[in-house]
């Protein structure tokens, strides 16, 4: 099973699509409403796995605090206006889909930022550093961003998003903590890292194919109205992702060392995804089923650009130097 799952999770810009094609066929065929009971549980199996294996204390380490900075910056006080613009230019009419733009853009780095960034051989301790400064972050300025940038077209409960990411990010962010201690002191860290860390990504993989295949499914009869949309929707995500990763490359190539930039950019480009369908699935009721199908598509577009710049990192930043 376990063998079954990383394979799943190495894989998802094949796993996800499929899903959506799944969820597609099946949401034409039978009324999905019932399925928004699942909505929580597949929200718990994909939020929990990632939060064992985060590790919290890295952010308190130094070192790096130039690319900390400049990431940080460029997640929240550049990019989620990119994202609202191009929600006011495409979606005017479809505040809904524009709020899924804008979540898209407001919860930084994921897991992913951290593989990628081991892939093209960049600073690893930064990127995950990066990775847990900028979920706490995200985690706590949504409500915000989403209630200053489009609180007069979305109907937003702040509170309600509050209590919402409470239960989506904090709560399994504490009990995940508490499983990886309890882990370390019966098995040692070396074993947890080696044994037991890299089964959690593929439990999260499951809850996110599930939480894909509802949003879809929810929305299949709507696609099918209205086939156009996912065209629409497509134009504004390859935006968003090529003019951050042009911004973030440009950023790091001017200001900072090859690992470090390389970090930067997976720590700006890559974006918690999970998160953002999570909050779009349970804090805005059936509209938000809309935000979520933006969100689910930006998985392939965000999935395959960051397998395509691997590819052309060594041209970029140069080659790694012993």
């Amino acid at each position: 099973m376990w063998a079954l799952l990383t394979k799943l999770n190495k894989n998802l810009l094949l796993a996800i699509p499929t899903m959506m094609l799944i969820g597609f066929v099946f949401g034409v065929t039978v009324d999905a409403g019932f399925l928004k009971a699942l909505i929580i549980p597949f929200t718990f199996l994909m939020v929990y796995p990632m939060m064992v294996t985060l590790k919290l204390k890295k952010v308190l380490e130094g070192g790096d605090g130039k690319a900390q900075l400049l990431t940080q910056l460029i997640n929240f006080a550049i990019v989620p206006f990119i994202a609202y613009g191009l929600g006011k230019l495409f979606f005017e009419n479809q505040p809904y889909m524009a709020l899924g733009l804008l979540l898209a853009a407001l919860v930084p780095t994921s897991g992913m930022t951290i593989s990628w960034t081991g892939f093209a051989k960049g600073n690893l301790e930064a990127a995950v550093k990066m990775t847990v400064a900028g979920l706490i972050l995200g985690s706590l300025a949504t409500p915000f961003y989403v209630q200053w940038l489009l609180g007069a077209h979305v109907s937003v409960d702040t509170m309600a998003v509050m209590k919402q990411i409470a239960v989506i990010v904090f709560l399994p962010m504490i009990a995940g903590y508490t499983t990886q201690q309890w882990l370390v002191k019966r098995y040692t860290q070396k074993v947890f890292q080696e044994r037991w860390a890299p089964r959690f990504p593929g439990l999260s993989t499951i809850g996110v194919l599930g939480i894909v295949f509802i949003a879809i499914a929810l929305k299949a009869r709507a696609i099918v109205a209205a086939p156009e949309a996912l065209v629409r929707i497509a134009a504004p995500l390859a935006l968003l992702y090529g003019i951050n990763y042009l911004l973030s490359t440009i950023v790091g190539k001017l200001l900072l060392r090859r690992g470090d930039a390389i970090a930067l950019v997976y720590g700006t480009v890559m974006r918690n995804l999970s998160i953002a369908l999570a909050v779009a699935m349970n804090a805005f009721g059936t509209p938000g089923s809309d935000a979520a199908l933006v969100i689910a598509l930006a998985y392939i577009i965000q999935v395959q650009s960051a397998a395509w710049y691997v590819k052309i990192t060594d041209k970029i930043f140069g080659a790694v130097t012993n």
